[in-house]
């Protein structure tokens, strides 16, 4: 099956999807303030031990190089 065949069914089943959810729930404002500064402080977090890791990784090769 074409891939882009396979990619516009599958963003057309989501938008579906999304529709008859939004449909169900009425009341929904969306994420707070509070909510979005909590998911931002924890990728925040996420990326620094990331970027910790990989220079720990990169040093590591480094000297086992030299």
């Amino acid at each position: 099956m074409n891939t882009l065949l396979l990619l516009a069914y599958l963003n057309a089943y989501l938008t579906t999807a999304r529709h008859h959810v939004r449909e169900r729930v009425h009341d929904d404002v969306g994420a707070s303030t509070l909510e979005l500064v909590i998911i931002i402080l924890g990728l925040i977090g996420v990326a620094g031990v990331l970027v910790v890791a990989i220079t720990a990784a990169v040093q590591r090769r480094v000297d086992q190089i030299t």
